[in-house]
């Protein structure tokens, strides 16, 4: 599993003109699941994701968590994580979980922040066209990949 990670005063998921997902303060993720991802490395990222200190405190430096500052999160699936571009100019995305594998991880995935945060997450919706608009803070922006947890 492999996420980006926003840091962000808003954010928001447009899918046929419509807001399927919206927030303020909080965190705008892009995940892509790849084939052999399990609840471990689930349950691994959800919990970085909440714990992760990339907000300010008082003094300005980054000591608090999404869950310090009371912040929300936004979820949209992105295969396009896993692209491949060591041959030719068009990515591969072999390396991604297909649909029938990444749409259960994904809602799961989706399923454990909420558990983590008490509180609903909002997301786009897999497969989708979605127009994804942000503002980020800082900027902050950070990449975390399942395989390099340890």
């Amino acid at each position: 599993m492999r996420i980006v990670i926003q840091r962000v005063t808003q954010a928001s998921v447009v899918i046929e003109n419509k807001v399927k997902g919206e927030i303020g303060l909080g965190l705008l993720l892009l995940a892509g699941f790849c084939g052999d991802d399990t609840e471990e490395d689930l349950k691994w990222m959800a919990g970085k994701v909440a714990q992760l200190r990339i907000f300010g405190d008082a003094e300005g430096k980054m000591n608090l968590s999404v869950q310090d500052v009371q912040g929300d999160l936004l979820v949209i699936s992105q295969f396009t994580l896993y692209a491949s571009t060591k041959k030719g100019n068009r990515p591969s995305y072999i390396n991604a979980a297909p649909p029938t594998l990444a749409v259960p991880l994904y809602e799961r995935f989706v399923t454990l922040l909420e558990a983590t945060l008490g509180k609903k997450v909002q997301t786009g919706e897999f497969g989708a066209d979605m127009k994804v608009s942000l503002l980020n803070d800082g900027p902050v922006t950070i990449v975390i990949d399942t395989k390099n947890k340890e």
